[in-house]
């Protein structure tokens, strides 16, 4: 081995092992400091939140911490399975001895590690859903409705999938050295394709979604994106109940085709003037242009990505660092592809600090915003309830909020709209 793939396999080792470290201090730092403050409501919320629903937050959150731990630990045995101790290396020579070198064996070596890895998710998924949310009153999916989602998602991801691998692989091998410059286009159009049909005709698929039927709701939502100077498509309610007792709402879709959605969960728990405020604050988000800047900071992120692809795919030493020997007569980029993805959350996930702390920022403006529009009080209100329904712990670890959090922790957040009215 020389020096350049000597290098790699160190680099990659240290990335993996400190970042295990990383995520397992953390979560070990989350439980330990949730399961201190179980015994007792925090002060500021001693007159809304209950000690059992405070105590089921806090044990929820634990359970969800451990099998985390699980999560993360297999997820890095995983890899160097597929790496260093050469599972690729060996999936790959498989296909090739059985089909030849060519398009279809680099789309069968996608679609294989997809599958496997896929297979090996599985009894996690399924004891997340049907033991961790089973046991804490959330999940509303029974086993063929789980098993029917899993069938469509392969489905639908093959469908959609297989086509865009495709591409890239044949750009890889004939568009020249910036064949990662066409990749890179037309991923991007793929991605702003997907924001315009992912409302008609990928959600409906595994969800109902229903015009918004309660006219006096109705007025209200209209007459606040009226106010707000926003259009949107329609306004729809969402069967979450089916899979889910968790509530939320959001804004889909791109341009013209936007919709609002409700899932039905939010609207049996929250009264009109709670929607109102709850919604304010996604029209926040479009107001400040947080959706056009995270598409933006998608295209400038996923531009650096494809280079760097582009320039470590025709490097031996990043096949032969990561125990892949490559075909000296045949195509390796499918490898390429699969070895980048691999490595690449090592590097970025030391940029999770950075990009939590911008979406918190985000999610203050976009309540400053609600607070502009409707009522801070019915803000507050709507929050406590859903921080309530949702079992969402309020005595997070600090370090662990501040590393991961892509929304405020609730005090924080409630102390801001208290103090803004």
């Amino acid at each position: 081995m020389d020096f350049a793939a000597w290098f790699m396999t160190a680099t990659f080792c240290t990335l993996l092992l400190l970042g295990l470290f990383v995520r397992v201090t953390l979560a070990s730092r989350q439980i330990r400091h949730v399961a201190r403050h179980r015994g007792a409501v925090p002060p500021a919320f001693a007159d809304a939140v209950s000690l059992a629903a405070h105590q089921k937050a806090a044990d929820y959150t634990v359970a969800k911490s451990r099998l985390g731990l699980l999560d993360m630990s297999f997820e890095a045995a995983l890899l160097l399975a597929w790496t260093l101790l050469g599972g690729l290396n060996w999936l790959n020579g498989l296909l090739l001895d059985a089909m030849g070198s060519g398009m279809l064996q680099q789309l069968a070596l996608l679609g294989a590690f997809a599958a496997v890895g896929g297979l090996l998710s599985l009894p996690l998924s399924w004891w997340s859903t049907f033991r961790v949310e089973e046991r804490f009153g959330f999940n509303k999916m029974t086993l063929s409705l789980w098993l029917v989602d899993l069938a469509k998602g392969t489905l639908l991801g093959s469908l959609i999938g297989l086509p865009i691998a495709a591409l890239v692989l044949w750009l890889m091998g004939a568009a020249g050295p910036l064949w990662w410059l066409w990749a890179w286009g037309a991923w991007m159009a793929f991605n702003l394709l997907a924001l315009v049909l992912y409302p008609t005709l990928i959600a409906p698929l595994f969800n109902k979604f229903e015009p918004l039927q309660d006219e006096t709701l109705t007025a209200r939502v209209q007459a606040l994106m009226q106010r707000c100077g926003f259009a949107a498509k329609g306004l729809f309610v969402m069967d979450g109940s089916k899979r889910s007792a968790h509530a939320n709402a959001y804004f889909t879709g791109f341009g013209a085709a936007k919709r609002v959605v409700f899932f039905d969960t939010l609207l049996q728990q929250l009264s009109p003037p709670e929607v109102d405020a709850v919604l304010a604050h996604e029209l926040g988000h479009y107001k400040h242009r947080h959706i056009l800047q995270r598409v933006l900071l998608l295209f400038g992120l996923s531009f650096l990505g494809f280079a760097a692809l582009g320039w470590v795919s025709g490097q031996l030493w990043f096949y032969s660092g990561l125990g892949v020997t490559p075909a000296l007569d045949a195509p390796n980029d499918a490898l390429a592809l699969i070895l980048f993805l691999m490595v690449v959350p090592l590097f970025t996930f030391f940029l999770s600090p950075l990009m939590a702390q911008l979406s918190r920022r985000h999610e203050f403006q976009a309540d400053a915003y609600a607070v502009s529009q409707t009522s801070g009080a019915d803000l507050a209100t709507a929050l406590l309830k859903l921080f309530k329904d949702n079992a969402s712990t309020l005595t997070p670890d600090p370090l662990y909020a501040r590393f991961y959090y892509s929304h405020p922790p609730a005090s924080e957040r409630l102390a801001r709209l208290r103090a803004a009215h």
